[in-house]
């Protein structure tokens, strides 16, 4: 029986108080016997969590209370255990790391935030084979090359990059095959493509998006249309299947 709640949630926004934050986080999770990882940074933060239900939804809603996490929108899936051994909050100079510090999606008048395209309409785009304007779509999968294994869009581009550092130079390499194409970056849950979407459109990409919350808002909104496998996780679930549950290997 699933009784343990999983979460993972990210936000971009400026957080100046980073290390004391961690403390406060640490001490809150701890008091409600959640385990798993939150990041953060100057950029904002990112989180996987899993315990109890009621615990899990407590500490999200006390998150919220601080006006800066008012839209953290965490993604929903269930397990029948723990799948995380302890609770570790740590600060990071990104919380996902690009090594590019002129893409801050927290940050207006510096990259901003690209453009999002929804579950639903990437779906719709991907059934009749064009976006909204008749353009090819390509979706591009922005993840390392051993999650792509584990599943990954139909035809989607898989530039086979051992980690996100790497994604600017493979875009050098590949970006001519993106021109004129309406390109939608994807990852787990929405922050590489995020950041993903902003470098390709400062690299002069025109007509680029991110999808919302990644594979995880995928699954959860329209299922598995036009994927196949899984998607990995990093946690001791290792992967899910279009339902969010467990992948059974």
């Amino acid at each position: 029986m699933n009784t343990i709640l999983n979460i993972s949630a990210y936000q971009f926004v400026t957080l100046p108080d980073a290390p004391a934050l961690s403390d406060i986080l640490l001490q809150r999770a701890l008091e409600r016997q959640l385990k798993g990882t939150i990041l953060l940074a100057e950029e904002g933060i990112n989180l996987f969590l899993a315990g109890p239900p009621e615990a899990v939804r407590a500490f999200v809603a006390q998150l919220r209370e601080d006006p800066r996490f008012s839209e953290l929108a965490p993604k929903e899936s269930w397990s029948d255990t723990q799948p995380f051994r302890k609770m570790r909050v740590k600060v990071k100079p990104e919380i996902i790391r690009m090594n590019h510090p002129a893409i801050r999606p927290d940050v207006a008048g510096l990259a901003g935030r690209a453009p999002a395209v929804d579950a639903a309409t990437l779906k719709r785009w991907l059934d009749q084979g064009h976006d909204d304007s008749g353009r090819a779509v390509v979706t591009l999968d922005t993840r390392n090359g051993f999650e792509v294994d584990q599943g990954t869009f139909n035809g989607a581009l898989d530039w086979r990059i051992d980690k996100f550092t790497e994604f600017p130079q493979a875009l050098q390499r590949n970006k001519d095959e993106l021109r004129d194409k309406t390109v939608v970056s994807f990852c787990t849950g929405g922050i590489r493509c995020e950041k993903a979407a902003i470098f390709m459109r400062e690299a002069g990409l025109e007509h680029v998006w991110q999808l919302e919350g990644g594979i995880l808002k995928y699954f959860e909104e329209v299922g598995g249309a036009h994927y196949t496998g899984g998607c990995f996780v990093f946690d001791e679930r290792r992967a899910l299947d279009s339902s969010l549950s467990t992948l059974k290997t």
